[in-house]
């Protein structure tokens, strides 16, 4: 689905987050810990926020949030995705402790949750024992349910290691997460992170202040590129970063989200067995395929105002590929329907299935910038800074979305700059609101796609 603002985005606050992680599971980047001993075993809370940038239709495919424990099989505490429902199980000695899997269903990429697990053992009524909650509110409805002995000690917040980002059994999250904050020996609610905005009814975080921590506890902002491990705390219980570098931290926020791929959107498998689809927090589009057609869109839709981003083209492009819009609602899937406007690579642009010639030829390597004037419903392409001149003009009452297709294509793999790239950008371009790291100069008056512009200029 795409959207035009995101879904956790902040109205007026004082205070703002500016930084994420971000994950991609084929690159296998995670954090790691062993704790120490805790302030009280019986109790914790964790609270994250985490956008979700990969589905998959598959149980075998579990998303990892965090785990503890000794063994990924047998004594392990883990907090995951699989599908689109959370869960939070625990087992010892291959003996199920407590597991809970929730009916409600997670599955908007676009938008940021606010979740907090919160774990007392001591708690006489057996459902007050692990709470859990989304965006202030908490699940009451589970799937599953089954809660720990009263005074159980989970291995979570024990002296084993623990991981973000993965479990011991080597699978991984892709997506995003931000403000992370762990109190040992206590039993928080959702108001000690998060708070209602007065002005647009939407969870938002909050300054997180005047907490005791405990002894494993841990506050990792994400605010060093290159010290994505850091705890603010003040305890120093810092993180090991693993295949993470000053890449991984984004400006994607859940004070300001950003644009993405929408992995809703992707094509079956391909010859080999292995989809193709986004990667990267969604800003890398992977084709896997062997002859196979497809092509993708992003998540936030360009009603009004002007809007700029950028494509490194991946290799193989002999193959064949087409960048830049797409009209929403029509959900570009193994092959077009019709509805686009694209730079080919040939140099040609295609209108609607229809291919005319148009401007210079790209490969690999060249990078493509895109800016679109959706009050007038001019779109123009650029190669290597260089304008190609007007793609194309938009009928009235079209809306239009950023998007691709590829053409019989072999392993490719191409770099969306929304503002917010996996990629390394040499230059360090932003828009006039200071937004965005793009290769080359955005033009006076666009903006990268972001809820604070879509507030402003949308």
């Amino acid at each position: 689905m795409a959207i035009i603002t995101g879904g956790n985005q902040s109205g007026s606050s004082s205070y703002e987050v500016l930084n994420s992680a971000r994950f991609d599971s084929n690159s296998s980047e995670y954090l790691n810990q062993t704790f120490g001993t805790a302030t009280n075993r019986k109790k914790f809370t964790l609270s994250l926020w985490v956008k979700r940038s990969e589905l998959y239709a598959v149980s075998s495919e579990t998303k990892y949030i965090m785990s503890g424990g000794t063994n990924a099989s047998t004594n392990m505490n883990e907090f995951f995705f699989r599908i689109d429902t959370l869960y939070f199980n625990g087992f010892e000695s291959s003996v199920e402790k407590f597991g809970l899997k929730t009916n409600a269903v997670f599955r908007d990429t676009s938008a940021w949750y606010h979740i907090v697990i919160a774990y007392d053992s001591t708690q006489g009524t057996a459902s007050n024992r692990i709470k859990l909650y989304v965006n202030g509110v908490q699940v009451t409805s589970f799937a599953t349910e089954v809660y720990p002995t009263q005074n159980y000690e989970p291995l979570m917040n024990s002296a084993v290691a623990h991981e973000i980002a993965r479990n011991l059994d080597a699978k991984y999250f892709d997506g995003y997460m931000s403000e992370i904050c762990f109190i040992d020996g206590q039993q928080l609610t959702p108001s000690s992170f998060g708070e209602t905005d007065t002005n647009s009814g939407i969870w938002k975080p909050k300054q997180i202040s005047g907490l005791t921590f405990g002894n494993n506890g841990f506050y990792l902002e994400f605010q060093t590129a290159s010290a994505l491990g850091d705890d603010t705390s003040g305890n120093n219980n810092d993180w090991t970063t693993n295949n993470l570098d000053t890449t991984n931290q984004t400006a994607d926020s859940p004070s300001n989200n950003w644009c993405t791929g929408n992995p809703l959107y992707v094509p079956t498998s391909g010859s080999n067995g292995v989809p193709s689809g986004w990667e990267d927090g969604a800003t890398v589009a992977t084709n896997r395929g062997s002859g196979l057609n497809w092509g993708g869109e992003a998540t936030f839709r360009m009603e009004s105002g002007k809007w700029y981003w950028e494509v490194k083209v991946g290799a193989n492009m002999a193959n064949g590929a087409g960048f830049g819009i797409f009209t929403d609602g029509a959900h570009l899937y193994n092959g077009s329907p019709g509805g686009e406007a694209w730079y080919l690579n040939s140099g040609n642009k295609q209108i609607d299935q229809s291919s005319t010639s148009y401007g210079a030829s790209y490969t690999d390597d060249d990078i493509l910038s895109f800016s679109y004037d959706a009050d007038n419903g001019i779109l123009i392409a650029f190669k290597n800074g260089v304008s190609q001149g007007n793609l194309f003009t938009a009928g009235s009452g079209k809306i239009y979305v950023p998007s691709f297709g590829i053409a019989n294509g072999s392993l490719q793999q191409n770099f969306f700059n929304f503002g917010n790239s996996a990629a390394t950008i040499a230059s360090g371009n932003s828009d006039g609101n200071g937004y965005g790291n793009f290769e080359y100069a955005v033009p006076s008056g666009f903006y990268a796609l972001n809820t604070k512009n879509l507030a402003e200029f949308g």
